[in-house]
This record gives structure tokens, sequence and C-alpha cells, in this order.
């Protein structure tokens, strides 16, 4: 609670070069996901209802809430996971509804859990290249009988994991089992193969769960540079709300499934709602 309490009374802290990257993009193309009245249901409890926002193309955009806000089941509608009852989402011009679920990642959704699915058995780089799959073309027989393709697909497969290894700092670990990894650095392997599938939108699912002081700085860092270098938006859900305010250009907070508020980082830390959301009652 006081971490939140300290969080809402600090002031905003994004980084004046991530808000001129922002300027450059905004309304390029028209937004990168647009969320339309969102309503889900599971029988009579609504989990989310009626939310709306826009995306902004290579932005950062931070989605908080209390717990039971909401924050997860729109990661997973957003994911198909889940299919709601009402509303729309568009994704770079596309309506989700018309591209089946298992089409996410390849049409450019990449995604990490706030429970670490890794291969523990299997490398770090091996890891990462299993997030290739959706941009591959050969199928099982194709590999199985080693037919023409199959060789330069692995290759660039290989070769784009090798890079995201790079990027990531994880080149001292690369050829170590994952399963013999501390927390921290597994959270870097997810989100590598996360980027693997060269994703237009990051969805970010508390990724600083579980994570020490200088490791949530170092996590800091790294949206920064996807959003910069890599040039793909981030859609963050997260409890820290350091980490937040200071990477985000757009927050968008819930309560009980519902919008309370959007805007910029300090305007939406200020808002009574959202005060009230967190701490229990708007001050006097």
């Amino acid at each position: 609670m006081s971490e939140v309490m300290i969080a809402l009374d600090a002031p905003a802290a994004a980084p004046q070069r991530a808000r001129a990257a922002a300027g450059k993009i905004a309304g390029a193309g028209g937004p990168l996901l647009s969320v339309q009245g969102i309503t889900l249901r599971f029988g009579g409890i609504t989990a989310l209802d009626g939310v709306s926002f826009d995306m902004e193309r290579q932005s950062v955009l931070g989605l908080i809430g209390p717990n039971g806000a909401g924050k997860t089941s729109l990661f997973n509608c957003l994911s198909r996971l889940y299919l709601y009852s009402e509303g729309r989402i568009v994704f770079d011009g596309q309506p989700l509804e018309d591209h089946p679920q298992y089409r996410m990642a390849h049409l450019g959704i990449g995604r990490t859990f706030q429970n670490l699915a890794l291969f523990n058995s299997m490398s770090v780089l091996d890891n990462i290249k299993v997030g290739r799959h959706c941009r591959t073309r050969k199928g099982f027989l194709s590999h199985a009988l080693q037919l023409p393709g199959v060789a330069a697909e692995e290759r660039e497969s290989h070769r784009r994991a090798e890079e995201l290894v790079d990027f990531l700092d994880l080149g001292a670990v690369s050829s170590r089992l994952v399963g013999e990894l501390p927390f921290g650095t597994r959270k870097r392997v997810e989100l590598g193969r996360a980027l693997a599938s060269d994703p237009g939108l990051l969805l970010l699912d508390e990724p600083a769960a579980g994570l020490n002081h200088e490791e949530v700085h170092d996590l800091d860092r790294l949206i920064q540079q996807i959003r910069s270098q890599l040039r793909i938006g981030i859609l963050l859900v997260e409890h820290h709300m350091s980490l937040v305010m200071g990477v985000s250009d757009k927050v968008v907070a819930l309560n009980f499934g519902q919008k309370i508020a959007e805007g910029s980082p300090s305007e939406v830390q200020r808002h009574p709602a959202v005060v009230e959301a967190y701490l229990g009652s708007a001050p006097a």
C-alpha cells in the first residue's frame, strides 16, 4: 500500500526521449490498436464493461487497476483466449474477430504471461527459436524429409534468435538449460521468445513480478529499447507503479471491469477515481 501511495503522489517520470518519439509517430496510419466497447461476461459476472481506448503506434500504454479490475481479462481478449460478448478490437486496421485465435502471433501480437511457461530442458537459444514458429512456412513433413527451403528457414530462425540473445544480454547463458537459470533471467528468455515472432504489438503481463529492484530498473531500460530500437508498440499490465509511470506514454485505469481514467501518467495518477480505487478514498 505504501508503494502505491508513493507512486500516486510522485510526479510522472516518463523520459523526454520517449515522449518525442511518440509525438513523431502519433496518428501515422491510424492507431495501432483500437479497443471499442469491449464487454466480457462469465455467467452472471461482468469482467469487462464497455471498455474503450486507442493506442498509438510504437508507443507504450500502461494498463493499471487493483486486483480484479479486469486487466488480465482484457489481455486475454486481445489474445483471443477469451471471446468477448460485445464490442470490437481492431489491430493495425484489422478486426481481430476476422481472424482465428491461432493466428494472433502471425498477425503481429506477441505476449508474455504472469506465469512462465518455458521449456526447462531446452537451451535459452532454442527457447527463443520456438517463438519463430509463426514466421516459418515449412510444415512438419518438409522438416522430416528435409525438403528444399527448410535449411534456409532454420538458418534464418537461428540468426534472428542470436540477435535477440545479444539484444537481451543473454549471450553468457545462451547454451544453458533454462531450468538452471534464476527467475529474472528466465523472464528475459520469455520476453525473447515473444519478440522472436516479430510482433507489432507486445503484450507484457506483469513483467516486473518477482524481480528485485535492480532487475526492475533493467526492465525499465529494456522496455524503452524495445520501443525505440525495435519500433514495437507495448501494452503493459503491471502493479509496479513507478515502472508504469516511468515508461508509459499513456495510461488507462480500470476498476471493477470499467475504465475509470485515461490520459498521461501525471493525469491518471492524480485522478480522483484512481486514487480512490487504490487507497479507498479520494483525498479531501
